[in-house]
Protein backbone atom coordinates (compact mmCIF):
# COMPACT_ATOMS: atom_id res chain seq x y z
CA UNK A 1 0.00 0.00 0.00
CA UNK A 2 0.57 3.71 -0.28
CA UNK A 3 3.05 4.87 2.63
CA UNK A 4 1.11 6.31 5.66
CA UNK A 5 -2.24 4.70 4.39
CA UNK A 6 -3.37 1.21 6.15
CA UNK A 7 -3.37 -2.15 4.63
CA UNK A 8 -5.97 -3.36 3.91
CA UNK A 9 -8.31 -6.10 6.75
CA UNK A 10 -8.23 -9.40 4.81
CA UNK A 11 -11.41 -11.15 3.99
CA UNK A 12 -13.50 -11.76 5.68
CA UNK A 13 -13.25 -8.29 7.44
CA UNK A 14 -14.44 -6.58 4.52
CA UNK A 15 -16.80 -4.27 6.88
CA UNK A 16 -14.59 -2.91 9.34
CA UNK A 17 -11.34 -2.51 6.54
CA UNK A 18 -10.84 1.42 5.73
CA UNK A 19 -11.18 0.71 2.17
CA UNK A 20 -14.83 -1.05 2.37
CA UNK A 21 -16.10 2.04 0.61
CA UNK A 22 -12.89 3.25 -1.26
CA UNK A 23 -11.08 0.36 -2.03
CA UNK A 24 -11.20 -0.49 -6.25
CA UNK A 25 -12.22 -3.82 -7.17
CA UNK A 26 -8.68 -5.28 -8.03
CA UNK A 27 -7.06 -3.91 -4.20
CA UNK A 28 -10.17 -6.24 -2.76
CA UNK A 29 -9.82 -9.39 -5.50
CA UNK A 30 -5.72 -8.97 -4.49
CA UNK A 31 -6.21 -8.83 -0.74
CA UNK A 32 -8.64 -11.62 -0.81
CA UNK A 33 -6.37 -14.02 -2.53
CA UNK A 34 -4.13 -13.81 0.45
CA UNK A 35 -6.84 -15.27 2.61
CA UNK A 36 -8.84 -17.24 0.43
CA UNK A 37 -8.65 -20.88 -0.52
CA UNK A 38 -7.14 -20.72 -4.10
CA UNK A 39 -8.27 -22.98 -6.83
CA UNK A 40 -6.29 -26.15 -6.93
CA UNK A 41 -3.42 -26.88 -9.30
CA UNK A 42 -3.53 -29.18 -11.15
CA UNK A 43 -7.24 -28.65 -11.76
CA UNK A 44 -9.47 -29.73 -14.28
CA UNK A 45 -9.77 -27.20 -17.34
CA UNK A 46 -13.62 -27.84 -17.44
CA UNK A 47 -14.80 -27.97 -14.19
CA UNK A 48 -11.81 -26.16 -11.98
CA UNK A 49 -11.82 -29.37 -9.57
CA UNK A 50 -9.22 -30.58 -8.07
CA UNK A 51 -7.44 -33.49 -9.72
CA UNK A 52 -3.87 -35.64 -9.23
CA UNK A 53 -1.14 -34.99 -11.65
CA UNK A 54 -1.63 -37.27 -14.85
CA UNK A 55 -5.15 -37.71 -13.86
CA UNK A 56 -9.01 -37.15 -14.79
CA UNK A 57 -12.16 -35.25 -13.33
CA UNK A 58 -14.46 -37.56 -11.60
CA UNK A 59 -17.39 -35.26 -12.97
CA UNK A 60 -19.35 -37.28 -16.11
CA UNK A 61 -20.22 -33.80 -17.19
CA UNK A 62 -16.41 -33.21 -18.02
CA UNK A 63 -16.27 -36.38 -20.26
CA UNK A 64 -19.00 -35.06 -22.35
CA UNK A 65 -18.92 -32.87 -25.71
CA UNK A 66 -19.43 -29.23 -25.14
CA UNK A 67 -22.66 -30.14 -27.24
CA UNK A 68 -24.04 -32.20 -24.63
CA UNK A 69 -22.45 -30.53 -21.72
CA UNK A 70 -23.69 -26.90 -22.87
CA UNK A 71 -20.96 -24.69 -20.61
CA UNK A 72 -17.41 -24.99 -21.78
CA UNK A 73 -15.68 -24.30 -18.89
CA UNK A 74 -16.03 -23.06 -15.39
CA UNK A 75 -13.59 -20.78 -13.26
CA UNK A 76 -13.76 -19.93 -9.43
CA UNK A 77 -12.99 -17.19 -7.54
CA UNK A 78 -12.29 -19.81 -4.80
CA UNK A 79 -12.77 -22.78 -2.92
CA UNK A 80 -15.99 -23.26 -0.94
CA UNK A 81 -14.24 -23.18 2.43
CA UNK A 82 -14.14 -21.60 5.90
CA UNK A 83 -15.06 -18.10 5.44
CA UNK A 84 -16.46 -17.71 2.42
CA UNK A 85 -18.56 -20.33 2.82
CA UNK A 86 -19.83 -19.12 5.50
CA UNK A 87 -20.42 -15.42 3.69
CA UNK A 88 -22.28 -16.73 1.06
CA UNK A 89 -24.45 -18.80 2.95
CA UNK A 90 -25.22 -14.97 5.49
CA UNK A 91 -26.12 -13.36 1.81
CA UNK A 92 -27.69 -15.80 0.60
CA UNK A 93 -29.86 -16.96 3.61
CA UNK A 94 -29.66 -13.83 5.74
CA UNK A 95 -30.04 -11.47 3.07
CA UNK A 96 -26.55 -9.72 4.40
CA UNK A 97 -26.41 -7.35 1.38
CA UNK A 98 -23.13 -5.24 2.73
CA UNK A 99 -21.56 -8.81 1.03
CA UNK A 100 -22.67 -8.43 -2.46
CA UNK A 101 -20.70 -5.08 -2.97
CA UNK A 102 -17.69 -7.23 -1.37
CA UNK A 103 -18.70 -10.52 -4.15
CA UNK A 104 -19.31 -7.65 -6.87
CA UNK A 105 -15.58 -6.44 -6.41
CA UNK A 106 -14.01 -10.27 -6.32
CA UNK A 107 -16.12 -11.07 -9.34
CA UNK A 108 -14.84 -7.60 -11.02
CA UNK A 109 -11.49 -8.29 -9.94
CA UNK A 110 -11.30 -11.57 -11.17
CA UNK A 111 -12.24 -10.42 -14.50
CA UNK A 112 -9.58 -7.30 -14.50
CA UNK A 113 -6.93 -10.26 -13.55
CA UNK A 114 -8.13 -12.91 -16.70
CA UNK A 115 -8.02 -10.25 -19.80
CA UNK A 116 -7.67 -13.85 -21.59
CA UNK A 117 -10.81 -15.34 -20.47
CA UNK A 118 -12.78 -12.15 -21.20
CA UNK A 119 -11.47 -10.68 -24.40
CA UNK A 120 -14.35 -12.48 -26.17
CA UNK A 121 -17.09 -11.98 -23.51
CA UNK A 122 -20.08 -10.62 -25.04
CA UNK A 123 -22.21 -10.67 -22.20
CA UNK A 124 -22.05 -11.36 -18.27
CA UNK A 125 -25.34 -12.16 -16.83
CA UNK A 126 -26.07 -14.00 -13.66
CA UNK A 127 -27.84 -17.24 -13.14
CA UNK A 128 -30.93 -15.67 -11.57
CA UNK A 129 -33.09 -16.12 -8.98
CA UNK A 130 -36.92 -15.72 -8.73
CA UNK A 131 -38.25 -12.22 -8.25
CA UNK A 132 -40.17 -13.37 -4.97
CA UNK A 133 -36.70 -15.26 -3.57
CA UNK A 134 -36.74 -14.41 0.68
CA UNK A 135 -34.76 -12.82 1.64
CA UNK A 136 -33.43 -11.40 -1.29
CA UNK A 137 -32.58 -12.09 -4.83
CA UNK A 138 -28.58 -12.66 -3.61
CA UNK A 139 -27.64 -13.05 -7.77
CA UNK A 140 -29.11 -9.96 -8.41
CA UNK A 141 -27.68 -8.02 -6.02
CA UNK A 142 -24.01 -8.89 -6.54
CA UNK A 143 -24.60 -8.52 -10.11
CA UNK A 144 -25.85 -4.79 -9.48
CA UNK A 145 -22.37 -4.42 -7.05
CA UNK A 146 -20.38 -5.57 -10.13
CA UNK A 147 -21.66 -3.30 -12.43
CA UNK A 148 -21.47 -0.50 -10.47
CA UNK A 149 -17.93 -2.10 -9.24
CA UNK A 150 -17.01 -1.82 -13.12
CA UNK A 151 -15.97 2.08 -12.67
CA UNK A 152 -14.22 1.90 -16.06
CA UNK A 153 -16.68 0.02 -17.95
CA UNK A 154 -14.47 -2.93 -18.53
CA UNK A 155 -16.89 -5.64 -18.98
CA UNK A 156 -19.95 -5.87 -20.65
CA UNK A 157 -22.32 -6.13 -17.41
CA UNK A 158 -25.55 -4.75 -17.09
CA UNK A 159 -27.24 -1.89 -15.15
CA UNK A 160 -29.29 -2.41 -11.50
CA UNK A 161 -32.26 -3.46 -12.48
CA UNK A 162 -31.39 -4.15 -16.41
CA UNK A 163 -30.78 -8.00 -16.07
CA UNK A 164 -30.89 -9.57 -19.38
CA UNK A 165 -31.73 -13.38 -17.62
CA UNK A 166 -34.87 -13.98 -15.39
CA UNK A 167 -36.77 -16.36 -13.63
CA UNK A 168 -40.10 -16.33 -14.62
CA UNK A 169 -41.52 -18.48 -11.61
CA UNK A 170 -40.39 -20.30 -8.72
CA UNK A 171 -39.12 -23.93 -9.01
CA UNK A 172 -38.25 -26.16 -6.91
CA UNK A 173 -34.75 -26.10 -5.21
CA UNK A 174 -31.98 -28.24 -5.47
CA UNK A 175 -30.44 -28.44 -1.76
CA UNK A 176 -29.88 -31.47 0.51
CA UNK A 177 -32.23 -33.10 -2.61
CA UNK A 178 -31.25 -36.38 -4.26
CA UNK A 179 -29.26 -36.92 -7.55
CA UNK A 180 -32.44 -37.38 -9.83
CA UNK A 181 -34.12 -34.22 -7.93
CA UNK A 182 -31.45 -32.28 -7.89
CA UNK A 183 -31.38 -33.06 -11.77
CA UNK A 184 -35.47 -32.46 -12.74
CA UNK A 185 -34.96 -29.29 -10.25
CA UNK A 186 -32.09 -27.96 -12.37
CA UNK A 187 -34.43 -28.38 -15.43
CA UNK A 188 -37.41 -26.62 -14.34
CA UNK A 189 -34.66 -24.05 -13.38
CA UNK A 190 -33.42 -23.69 -16.78
CA UNK A 191 -37.21 -23.69 -18.37
CA UNK A 192 -38.16 -20.85 -15.98
CA UNK A 193 -35.40 -18.64 -17.37
CA UNK A 194 -36.49 -15.22 -20.26
CA UNK A 195 -33.71 -13.43 -22.25
CA UNK A 196 -34.37 -9.58 -21.85
CA UNK A 197 -32.75 -8.37 -24.74
CA UNK A 198 -33.43 -8.92 -28.50
CA UNK A 199 -32.79 -12.58 -29.04
CA UNK A 200 -30.79 -11.54 -31.70
CA UNK A 201 -27.92 -10.12 -29.19
CA UNK A 202 -27.77 -13.89 -28.02
CA UNK A 203 -26.88 -15.20 -31.97
CA UNK A 204 -22.94 -16.17 -32.04
CA UNK A 205 -22.54 -14.66 -28.85
CA UNK A 206 -20.28 -15.61 -26.08
CA UNK A 207 -21.88 -15.46 -22.39
CA UNK A 208 -20.43 -15.67 -19.16
CA UNK A 209 -22.69 -17.00 -16.54
CA UNK A 210 -21.89 -15.95 -12.77
CA UNK A 211 -23.29 -17.74 -10.07
CA UNK A 212 -22.44 -18.27 -6.57
CA UNK A 213 -21.89 -21.51 -6.23
CA UNK A 214 -20.89 -24.72 -8.22
CA UNK A 215 -20.86 -28.44 -7.63
CA UNK A 216 -21.68 -30.77 -9.86
CA UNK A 217 -22.79 -28.24 -12.68
CA UNK A 218 -26.22 -29.83 -13.16
CA UNK A 219 -27.64 -26.57 -13.24
CA UNK A 220 -25.02 -24.80 -15.16
CA UNK A 221 -25.46 -27.24 -17.90
CA UNK A 222 -29.24 -26.76 -18.34
CA UNK A 223 -28.61 -22.65 -18.40
CA UNK A 224 -26.20 -23.26 -20.73
CA UNK A 225 -27.91 -25.61 -23.08
CA UNK A 226 -31.21 -23.26 -22.93
CA UNK A 227 -28.81 -20.09 -24.26
CA UNK A 228 -26.81 -22.70 -26.84
CA UNK A 229 -30.66 -23.61 -28.22
CA UNK A 230 -31.66 -19.75 -27.99
CA UNK A 231 -28.35 -19.12 -30.15
CA UNK A 232 -25.70 -18.72 -28.50
CA UNK A 233 -21.63 -20.11 -29.50
CA UNK A 234 -20.25 -20.52 -26.10
CA UNK A 235 -21.39 -20.61 -22.60
CA UNK A 236 -18.77 -20.51 -19.64
CA UNK A 237 -18.92 -20.03 -16.00
CA UNK A 238 -17.65 -17.83 -13.15
CA UNK A 239 -18.68 -18.48 -9.85
CA UNK A 240 -17.84 -17.21 -6.40
CA UNK A 241 -16.67 -20.64 -5.03
CA UNK A 242 -16.09 -23.96 -6.27
CA UNK A 243 -17.71 -27.64 -4.00
CA UNK A 244 -14.98 -29.81 -3.64
CA UNK A 245 -16.12 -32.79 -5.60
CA UNK A 246 -17.07 -35.61 -3.90
CA UNK A 247 -18.73 -37.75 -6.38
Amino acid sequence: MTAHLPDPAGFPECPVCAYVLTGTARLCSDCAGRTLQPVADPRCPVCSQAVAPGGQCGNRLCALPVAQRGFSRVDAVAVYSGALKDKIHKLKYGGKHGWAMIFGRLLVGWMASHPEQMQDVDHVVGNPTHAGRQPLQHIEAIMDAAYTEDVTRSFPLYPPGAHRLIKGSETPRSANRSLDDKRAAAAAHAAALTWTGDTGDLRGATILLVDDVFTSGSQLRQVALRLRASGAADVRGLVLARVPWSG
